[in-house]
């Protein structure tokens, strides 16, 4: 089966940091963009940051730009989100997911937009 999950998520204080990891299994992520997406309840999905195939990494959401790091490992057919400096309203659902090739344009997405999703992973930022 083609699958990703997420792992690393949990409850975090304002202020501190998380790791998340995406694993993939039943294919390889060589030919893959991948990316990691947030979605707050009642929000919509947003693209965090995404690596193409070829190794181009999209901008980071001006929300995150310089408290989220984003990288991946072909090797272990992995990547990690590592998020630092978390905010309340970092809350949301997590997700990895991967597009053939190439990375979504828009900030904003639809499930449709990528071709494999993982389940999510809750992150709770609060005191």
């Amino acid at each position: 089966q083609l699958q990703l999950v997420e792992s690393g998520g949990g409850l975090v204080q304002p202020g501190g940091s998380l790791s998340l990891s995406c694993a993939a299994s039943g294919f390889t992520l060589d030919d893959y963009a991948i990316g990691w997406f947030r979605q707050a309840p009642g929000k919509e999905r947003e693209r965090i940051s995404c690596i193409s195939a070829g190794g181009t990494a999209s901008a980071y959401a001006d929300s995150v730009t310089g408290r989220f790091t984003m990288s991946r490992d072909n090797a272990k057919n992995t990547c990690d989100l590592r998020i630092d400096s978390l905010k309340p309203e970092d809350t949301a659902v997590y997700y990895c997911a991967v597009r053939r090739i190439h990375c979504p344009t828009d900030t904003y997405v639809a499930v449709s937009d990528m071709d494999l999703w993982g389940k999510g992973i809750v992150a709770t930022v609060s005191s």
